[in-house]
């Protein structure tokens, strides 16, 4: 490490007080005092001495060396050109068929025969009336005749005993039985009376403090005109004593309150009448009375009902004239030649392989470095 030697001229402001050292007071701010005390303000000159330090001239540092990279050249192969492909577009092919299509489809339809031998297309309503009626609509097959039949409402006489005169009931009453009696009643009930209760106040006298005891500072002489080395300011802590005032004020000895009075009851004799028995009622019951009558009572209601043909009629029951049949209308066909496709149209892939090329390139073996080499101070 290099030095250098120097004279530097060091200044120190001392200020002596006794055997204490202090910074200089350049301020306007008084020390904290007790009353009676009294301070001057004394200015003494700065001294100096000459000392000898050994500073740095020169900070240690260091120097960098850089070191170039190191290549070579080299044989590669690089691709200059990418694999890809190629599609190729393949034709869709065709050929004829021969099929049978439905022109018309097969229907079937009822046909209605009435009883003057009238042949015409059943409705929509007579076909749903006469399924209601037993008609086996939904799975009947076609040419499948049905035959309406018509049954009489069926009757038979009985005897009955219904009643003449209902039953009833006899009601007597018994009036109430009552009697005076006097009785002790509350006509006011008890209740309370709140009262107020004043205030009593007195009289007392009391020391106020006006304003609290304080310090002051005050210009002061000293027992010399000027001190050496000193400002000629003196200044006191002098005590002001505190102030008081007697006053005379009106305070409560009682505070105002309430009180509660009780007042009784108010009760008064009356007379009243009271229920010694109550009414009554007696019910005395009244038989109904009966008769025999002979009415016709319905057995079965009228109905009519749907039959094939050629089964038993129901017992009862009589033929309409009228029939319905299941007509069956075939389909309709024809013979068509249309071109389907056979192998729809598609597309062909082709690879194409990748293109490369040998080329001289130069490679790197060692990359640039840096060294540090360090320098004293």
């Amino acid at each position: 490490m290099n030095r250098n030697t120097l004279s530097l001229f060091v200044a120190a402001a001392l200020f002596v007080s006794g055997a204490t050292h202090a910074q200089i007071d350049a301020t306007s701010t008084l020390p904290d005092a007790k009353p009676g005390e009294c301070y001057a303000k004394v200015i003494f000159p700065a001294k100096y001495e000459s000392r000898t330090e050994e500073v740095v001239v020169s900070e240690p540092s260091e120097r960098i060396e850089v070191i170039p990279p190191k290549y070579e050249w080299v044989q590669d192969t690089v691709q200059v050109k990418d694999a890809s492909f190629k599609l190729v577009p393949v034709p869709a092919t065709y050929e004829k068929v021969t099929e049978r299509i439905e022109v018309k489809p097969a229907t079937t339809q009822w046909m209605l025969t009435t009883p003057n031998k009238q042949v015409k297309i059943a409705g929509a309503s007579l076909v749903a009336y006469a399924k209601g009626a037993g008609l086996p609509a939904d799975s009947a097959k076609p040419g499948q005749c049905y035959l309406e039949y018509y049954t009489p409402a069926v009757y038979r006489t009985e005897k009955e005993r219904v009643v003449s005169v209902e039953a009833s009931e006899k009601i007597s009453v018994t009036p109430a039985k009552y009697e005076w009696v006097e009785e002790k009643v509350m006509v006011k009930e008890p209740s309370t009376r709140v009262v107020t209760v004043p205030a009593v106040y007195g009289t007392v006298t009391e020391k106020v403090l006006v304003s609290p005891a304080t310090t002051k500072w005050k210009k002061g002489r000293g027992s010399k005109e000027r001190l050496d080395n000193a400002t000629g300011e003196i200044m006191c802590l002098v005590e002001i004593p505190a102030k008081y005032k007697t006053v005379t004020r009106r305070v409560v000895k009682t505070p105002a309150t309430t009180r509660t009075i009780e007042i009784p009851a108010e009760y008064k004799v009356v007379k009243k009448r009271k229920l010694v028995t109550p009414a009554e009622e007696k019910r005395e019951a009244i038989p109904a009375q009966y008769t025999e009558i002979t009415k016709r009572v319905k057995v079965s209601d009228e109905s009519v009902t749907w039959g094939l043909a050629g089964d038993p009629a129901p017992e009862g029951s009589k033929p309409t004239g009228n029939k319905l049949c299941l007509r069956e209308t075939p389909a309709v066909y024809k013979t068509v030649t249309k071109r389907v496709l056979k192998t729809p149209s598609s597309t062909k892939k082709i690879e194409i392989p990748a293109v490369t090329k040998t080329i001289k390139v130069r490679k790197l073996i060692s990359p640039a470095s840096e060294k540090h080499i360090p320098i004293p101070a």
